[in-house]
């Protein structure tokens, strides 16, 4: 039977196929990975992980038959995907199923930021309406939004915000002639043009902190930012100051640059609307992210075509 490792749980009905077609070794299970590693290197030929785990340099270096790595998710970032390429072993992840229940995150932080529905949620349960009205809150139809990566996602949102009507405009590395909004080649400009900004890039070191302060004010005290992308694409330390001093109106993050371990500073702002990386966590979603995983597994080890190769 082919051996896999699995860096971390994947849901039952995904590990209850996997663990029928393979010797699956599960390293969060154990407290010596090394031992575990060690032990069974020589025969296992597939990481089966998910997108915040990753597969380090150092872990595929210690297994010399290592043919693939099945990511569960679309970020690959965690993965050494240079190691991967030097040493012929092919890398997938899981696009597309996932894209449009990011996408309605995203336009569901914008209208729990802007409406304050939190709040509103909890000026009903804690009798405060009895006292009187809650203040009034930021309309989301009909205003300028920008979006920060026109891929997948980033064109998902677009769709959606057109439905509220909307003036969409985006960033990106550069124009797609395929796509009716509004290019602007300038990231601050961008954020200036827009009261709303809803970041979808990919994560890695191309878009590292390039939400930073200089893009933060020139959003301005009117504006409201969202990121259902990767922590690292925001400055955290100057994101919490925006917030902190109401340079920016609110935010809705679903991500964050030390998940799960987020900046206590967070918790205590009442502008911040805030999501535990669960964008794609719908039954729907995760079923098929668990499919298109095993999907490639089994289509690498009966020789046909990965299905959504990265590398």
């Amino acid at each position: 039977m082919t051996e896999i490792l699995m860096t971390g749980p994947y849901p039952d009905w995904d590990m209850a196929d996997l663990e029928a077609r393979y010797r699956v070794h599960k390293l969060w299970q154990v407290e010596d990975k090394d031992a575990l590693i060690a032990s069974h290197a020589d025969e296992i030929r597939a990481i089966a992980t998910r997108g915040e785990l990753g597969a380090s340099a150092a872990l595929m270096a210690k297994l010399p038959k290592l043919e693939i790595v099945s990511c569960y998710g679309v970020g690959t970032d965690a993965i050494d995907l240079a190691y991967a390429r030097e040493n012929s072993i092919r890398v997938t992840n899981t696009p597309d199923v996932l894209t449009e229940d990011v996408a309605d995150i995203g336009i569901g932080l914008l209208l729990a930021v802007a409406r304050k529905i939190p709040q509103a949620d909890a000026h009903v349960r804690n009798g405060s309406w009895r006292k009187g009205n809650m203040p009034l809150v930021t309309r989301v139809c009909g205003k300028k939004l920008g979006i920060v990566g026109m891929g997948r996602v980033g064109a998902a949102v677009a769709r959606r915000a057109a439905a509220f009507d909307c003036t969409v405009a985006y960033f990106d590395r550069q124009e797609r002639d395929d796509l009716p909004y509004a290019f602007v080649g300038d990231l601050a400009e961008l954020a200036r043009q827009n009261e709303f900004l809803i970041v979808t890039l990919a994560g890695g070191d191309s878009t590292r902190h390039i939400i930073d302060a200089a893009v933060l004010a020139a959003l301005g005290a009117d504006g409201i930012l969202i990121n259902i992308s990767r922590g690292s694409t925001v400055d955290e330390t100057a994101l919490l100051a925006a917030l902190e001093t109401g340079a920016i109106k609110g935010a809705g993050l679903d991500v964050f640059w030390n998940e799960p371990t987020i900046d206590e500073r967070f918790l205590q702002l009442a502008n911040v609307v805030l999501q535990p990386h669960h964008a794609s966590g719908t039954v729907e979603t995760r079923k098929a992210m668990g499919q298109l995983v095993r999907d490639n597994l089994a289509a690498h080890f009966s020789g046909q075509s990965l299905l959504t190769p990265v590398v």
